[in-house]
Parts: structure tokens; C-alpha cells; sequence
């Protein structure tokens, strides 16, 4: 039972730490933020401490009840870089 109580704590920050990787736009150039997103179609870019989204090239990686509306994101060299897009619900009637 000690064990496992010791246990516990790592495995949540192990859990933390893999929850958190990914490209960080605040370390990074507009440029390469949208080339990630451009070669990869769609990518889950953080842009501040437990702040995160995901972005699209466009419609392709949109669902089809969604559509691409335009993001802009702070980066390392921007306050206001346009990275690609964000997939937006469309309202029901």
C-alpha cells in the first residue's frame, strides 16, 4: 500500500508532462507555426501555459457539421499571426 501511495504522484506528473507536449507558438516564428499546420493538415498548437488549440489548413480536416473560420495566434516574432484556421460548428435550426 506504501508503495502505491508513493506511486501515485508520478504517474499523475507523467500524465501532466505527456498532456503538455507539443508545438509552443510562443517559442516559435509565425512562419514555422503555419508551415506545422500546413504540412500536417491539422496540429494542436499550445499558445500559453495550459493553453492549447487545434488548427486546420481548411475544410478537409473540418467535420462535416463544421467549417474552417480564420486563427490568429501569438507567436515568438507576432502578436497577431495568422496560423491557418479553427473548425467552428455550424448552428442548428
Amino acid at each position: 500500500m506504501h508503495r502505491l501511495v508513493l506511486t501515485i504522484p508520478f504517474v499523475l506528473m507523467a500524465g501532466a508532462a505527456i498532456a503538455q507536449d507539443g508545438p509552443n507558438s510562443l517559442a516559435m516564428s509565425c512562419a514555422a507555426v503555419q508551415g506545422i499546420v500546413q504540412s500536417r493538415g491539422a496540429a494542436v498548437i499550445w499558445t500559453g501555459p495550459n493553453i492549447f488549440d487545434r488548427f486546420v489548413a481548411g475544410q478537409a480536416q473540418c467535420q462535416n457539421d463544421q467549417y474552417p473560420v480564420p486563427a490568429w495566434i501569438a507567436t515568438q516574432d507576432q502578436q497577431q499571426c495568422l496560423v491557418g484556421n479553427r473548425c467552428k460548428q455550424m448552428e442548428q435550426q
